[in-house]
């Protein structure tokens, strides 16, 4: 079935990193993928921020997350300016809304988003949200959501078995699709880092091998389920 997909990410290079060739996939199949970026994610370099004196940087990032969007097949690509790693000063209501109104405008069946229990706060507080956004009145037309993990935030969590990312449904990746991702990923140059850092290209090849041999094959990219209704 060809679907209408939305992937919801705190920061440029979340969406890539959560779900790049799973979103590579699906728009390969015939799938509208489309991806909503909330924060701006530069000013947290700041010890406080300073939006107006990066404007010429947070451009840059934000076109670079658009052309990334464009190698794994997204059709639209938008990015939001939400403070970066400071979303929890901001009143809840007001990010859900923003997400309220991108599931009216193009109303996905299919939400990928954040692992409710990451180290980043952005990410827990873009995953309640999704989840107050898409909550499951007679007219959602969200059906299915799915959370990802991010490397660098989400094996970075300390805590109970209850707080760690357990993922039970994984989406097996083609050598191209995987590709596509890593391809995405360089284009992130700037938000990439160097091995042995988990958000390294070589860790990231790791994690999706890893995860497709966890269920006997080559590479996957892995998901815990939040909801499935099937009508």
């Amino acid at each position: 079935m060809k679907k209408t997909i939305l992937t919801i990410a705190a920061h440029p290079d979340d969406e890539i990193l959560g779900c790049g060739a799973t979103m590579a996939r699906l728009a390969a199949e015939g799938c509208e993928v489309h991806i909503l970026i909330l924060a701006e994610g530069l000013t947290s370099r700041q010890d406080t921020r300073d939006r107006k004196s990066n404007l010429k940087e947070l451009s840059e990032l934000a076109q670079t997350a658009v052309l990334a969007g464009k190698e794994v097949g997204a059709k639209t690509v938008e990015v939001l300016d939400f403070p970066d790693n400071r979303m929890d000063s901001i009143d809840r209501l007001d990010i859900i809304k923003v997400i309220e109104k991108k599931i009216d405008e193009i109303k996905p069946r299919v939400i990928f988003t954040h692992n409710k229990n990451d180290l980043n706060i952005d990410h827990r507080v873009v995953c309640d949200s999704v989840i107050t956004a898409c909550r499951p009145l007679p007219d959602q037309t969200v059906k299915e959501i799915y959370f990802f993990e991010v490397p660098s935030s989400t094996e970075w969590q300390i805590g109970s078995s209850s707080d760690l990312f357990l993922p039970n449904y994984f989406v097996a990746i083609e050598d191209k699709y995987l590709q596509k991702k890593m391809d995405a990923l360089k284009i992130y140059d700037s938000e990439m880092r160097a091995f042995p850092h988990s958000r390294s290209l070589e860790a990231v090849k790791a994690l999706a091998t890893w995860r497709g041999a966890s269920v006997g094959h080559n590479a996957a990219e892995a998901f815990s389920v939040g909801r499935i209704f099937v009508s």
